[in-house]
């Protein structure tokens, strides 16, 4: 006598398949790297802990990575992306027409932002105090401060002669002033956030909120 499987136990009975999306796969190498980079340093992590970690063959890193500077460089522009997603949603928190609130939020979150991650920064942006005036990344974060200050600029929220001078102002202030914090042994970026508020506040001719 025989017994018919349902179309849904048949399913289940096969085998999952073991590769993984090449996204996901990725995504893992890379998240391995940085837990070894900050844990350990760049230098004395080897491709082969980084593919142990990871779970994948060393052939994955290469196919991906031709070296670990390689990977560096992807982990910078992975670290940039995370950095102005988390921007973009403090902003898109606030009222589309509270230009104010919106560019608040902007420095408060860069802030933290900066304090949550500056170890990973400073591994994958070495150099990030040397003047470089091809740097994408930090072209990427001013353009997104700029597209804040013009908007409230069209919005009349404030006039503003050079908006993109003033965008580097404001973008070297956050840095400058968290790197001091950073210096200073503190984790609580609040009070000096609130500060830079204030101070970009009167920078733009607005009273303190």
């Amino acid at each position: 006598m025989s017994v018919k499987t349902s179309p849904v136990a048949q399913r289940a009975a096969q085998p999952r398949p073991r590769t993984k999306p090449a996204e996901v796969r990725l995504e893992e190498l890379m998240a391995a790297a940085q837990d070894l980079f900050l844990s350990q340093g760049v230098e004395a992590t080897t491709i082969s802990e980084i593919v142990e970690r990871a779970e994948v063959a060393k052939g994955t890193f290469y196919h991906y990575f031709q070296s670990k500077n390689d990977m560096l460089v992807a982990l910078g522009q992975r670290y940039t992306q995370h950095y102005l997603q988390r921007l973009e949603q403090a902003v898109a928190a606030c009222p589309e027409d509270d230009w104010v609130a919106q560019l608040s939020s902007w420095i408060r979150t860069s802030v933290q932002a900066y304090l949550d991650t500056y170890r990973l920064h400073d591994i994958v942006y070495p150099n990030h105090h040397h003047h470089d005036r091809g740097n994408p990344e930090k072209n990427a974060i001013l353009e997104q401060l700029l597209g804040l200050l013009e908007g409230g600029q069209r919005a009349g929220c404030w006039s503003l002669a050079q908006p993109g001078v003033i965008a580097s102002l404001i973008y070297a202030g956050v840095h400058g002033a968290t790197d001091d914090v950073i210096a200073a042994g503190e984790d609580d970026g609040r009070a000096l956030a609130e500060a830079i508020v204030q101070a970009c506040l009167r920078m733009l001719g607005l009273p303190p909120s």
